[in-house]
């Protein structure tokens, strides 16, 4: 079977959906040293989406990221971000995302804005998420996309541990760049 690709919009869709975790990935992006970035995701990522397209303001999303599957490609740095010095993953074993409100911004783009717990620290932000489509897969299932990205302060959540470089600067930026590529599933 080959997938086929619907013609559904934004405002068309409705339900309830769940992330499906092996074809989503939710990361970061920090600036390293200051001359590269380090890209990480979480390996253990669970979510729903209440979509009301013909109402978005009354759609919400949940979003709970596992810190200890944190994932750099370095099993050092992991370590290191799954300690005390940042994530406490034993200490604090989720970080969670709830919507309080979506707003429409375009005919395929929505802004939603939540409240993003971070160890015991919780703070409102607002990302814009793009609709990439939808499309029903070999095995039946109604998929939905959405891609986007949000520049946090690792600060503000409590995320504080640094080195100076002997160059100047810091070895990891205050700034983080979190990344969103979403495969939603329709639920029956």
């Amino acid at each position: 079977m080959t997938s086929t690709a619907q013609s559904t919009s934004l405002s068309s869709l409705s339900g309830t959906y769940a992330i499906d975790p092996s074809h989503s990935s939710i990361g970061f992006v920090a600036r390293h040293a200051v001359v590269t970035k380090v890209r990480g995701n979480f390996n253990e990522v669970e979510g729903t989406a209440q979509i009301n397209g013909a109402d978005l303001a009354s759609s919400s999303v949940q979003v709970t990221l596992k810190t200890a599957t944190v994932d750099t490609r370095s099993e050092q740095r992991d370590g290191h971000l799954r300690s005390a010095d940042f994530f406490d993953a034993e200490t604090y074993p989720v970080i969670t995302f709830t919507s309080t409100k979506v707003a429409p911004v375009s005919d395929d783009e929505v802004e939603i804005t939540g409240d993003l717990t971070i160890k015991d620290v919780t703070r409102e932000i607002a990302f814009t998420l793009t609709y990439t489509g939808s499309a029903v897969d070999p095995f039946g299932n109604t998929r939905v996309g959405f891609e986007g990205s949000v520049v946090v302060n690792r600060k503000d959540f409590g995320l504080t541990w640094n080195a100076a470089l002997e160059t100047g600067g810091v070895l990891v930026s205050e700034k983080v760049t979190l990344e969103f590529d979403i495969s939603a599933i329709k639920q029956a």
